[in-house]
């Protein structure tokens, strides 16, 4: 009970103030919430024929069909769950891999440092986009669940070498030393002296990967190298393009996959800035910058009095 009280506390203690968290959440939380209730929200199946073809948006289809006269409006809320999926399942993957490299690196250093920081530095080598697009095209139209290892896989070395420098400024303070002393085991405290000092980068990282996965997954389905088969966000982008959408002026049929995905981005965005300025000292807002515009403005009053 007093951990699930000190959490909630922390949790509300995120979000005094800070109006970027609120607002992202907010949107984040609604369309997560949104695409898991999809059944209660619209009626039709997202891969069935419902009406004739590019129908624009009425009281029946509140967002209008696609050219083979599906509803738009239960393919974004059916495909919003398969493209978040793929965002937190590529963020998972990313954010534990680089906190296994980074911590490892930074804590054992030697030559398991050497090692791990030389496969880190050879997986920055490459450019990551081409190298998205050459192993999707490898695979030919591979799935969701491919897409998100393939970007988990591919997304880790840049936290990897954040949790590196972390961990080396904290291997040699006086509660780590005091833990060796003491013999506690290395595994024991990394997990549990070292691990929660970087809950704020880890979260930031999380947040940061799955923006970024959202992008690429529809960049990826877009260019038709993931499977079309399958209803996302990216692959109702792609089926868009392929019908001509935009030359017939079916506007619905990109506008509404493109705005979810804009929309969660954002959302996104915001919730890793927040992060950045409750976890980074240079950027604290929030209470702190109403304390100091308060005490500025005192300052300033006090100037114009004498």
């Amino acid at each position: 009970m007093t951990r699930l009280l000190s959490l909630l506390g922390g949790i509300a203690g995120f979000y005094r103030g800070n109006t970027a968290g609120i607002v992202g959440s907010t949107i984040v939380a609604l369309i997560l919430a949104m695409c898991l209730a999809a059944p209660a929200l619209t009626g039709f199946d997202p891969d069935k024929r419902v009406a004739r073809g590019h129908q624009p948006p009425s009281t029946e289809h509140v967002m209008g069909t696609t050219r083979a006269g599906k509803d738009v409006w239960s393919q974004a809320l059916y495909g919003g769950r398969v493209s978040l999926m793929v965002a937190f399942a590529a963020a998972t993957v990313t954010s534990i891999i680089a906190l296994a490299v980074g911590v490892s690196s930074g804590y054992f250093g030697g030559r398991t440092d050497e090692i791990m920081m030389a496969v880190t530095n050879v997986m920055l080598v490459f450019p990551q986009l081409p190298l998205l697009i050459i192993l999707a095209a490898f695979l030919g139209n591979v799935g969701p669940l491919v897409i998100a290892l393939i970007l988990g896989l591919t997304s880790w070395p840049w936290g990897a070498r954040v949790m590196r420098s972390q961990t080396l400024a904290l291997r040699n303070k006086e509660f780590i030393t005091a833990a060796e002393i003491m013999g506690e085991a290395k595994w024991r405290i990394i997990v549990i002296e070292i691990m929660p000092n970087l809950v704020s980068l880890a979260a930031g990282m999380f947040v940061g990967t799955a923006l970024y996965a959202i992008g690429a997954q529809a960049g990826l389905e877009f260019l038709g190298l993931g499977d079309p088969t399958v209803t996302s966000w990216g692959t109702m982008l792609y089926w868009a393009q392929s019908s001509a959408a935009f030359f017939v002026g079916a506007w619905w049929d990109f506008i509404v996959p493109g705005s979810f995905i804009a929309l969660v981005g954002g959302g996104l965005a915001l919730i890793n800035i927040s992060i950045d300025q409750i976890s980074n000292p240079k950027l604290k807002t929030g209470s702190y910058l109403r304390t100091w515009r308060r005490l500025n403005a005192e300052i300033n009053a006090k100037r114009q009095e004498a």
